[in-house]
């Protein structure tokens, strides 16, 4: 009998992980809407969000689009159009790698840096307000973030186990 047979789900920690799920997707979304309209109120419309949020976690490091993908920096499939997107409009400068003539590595330019910098700023304003705003306490930020993590690990393992 396989594993998966033997575990019968818990009622209601299967209603809680269901929840979970359509909350980290409903997150996602939300932190898309956050970002666009940060965007849209210095009238950036050359950029959506994804791609600001590609330009945030590219940061001050010099990857290429494997790595964005493998370091969880960028969702999706199509990040060789964003990145060719970002280079078109001169948020990005890309290069081939030295060592792997194959592979390109991209960085920020001044430009990507400036949104870089607005996210942050952007991010760091909200931090400061999760409490008394948002009524998220810090205390509580940890045990999220493990339970986060947890769930990230086992949906990897899921995948890479194929349990």
């Amino acid at each position: 009998m396989a594993l998966a047979e033997n575990l019968a789900p818990i009622p209601e920690t299967n209603t809680q992980y269901l929840e979970l799920l359509q909350l980290v997707e409903r997150l996602h979304r939300q932190l898309l809407d956050v970002v666009k309209d940060e965007l849209d109120r210095d009238s950036m419309d050359n950029l959506n969000s994804v791609q600001a949020l590609l330009l945030f976690n590219i940061g001050d490091q010099e990857l290429t689009a494997g790595e964005l993908r493998t370091r969880g920096h960028y969702l999706g499939s199509n990040v060789s159009y964003n990145l060719k997107k970002l280079v078109d409009a001169g948020y990005i400068r890309h290069e081939r790698s030295a060592v792997d003539r194959r592979a390109v590595k991209v960085s920020l330019t001044e430009s990507g840096n400036a949104v870089r910098a607005k996210l942050s700023a952007l991010f760091d304003r909200q931090g400061a307000s999760l409490g008394a705003v948002g009524g998220v306490d810090d205390g509580n930020l940890p045990a999220v973030n493990t339970a986060l993590t947890r769930v990230e690990r086992f949906w990897a393992d899921h995948i890479r186990f194929r349990m």
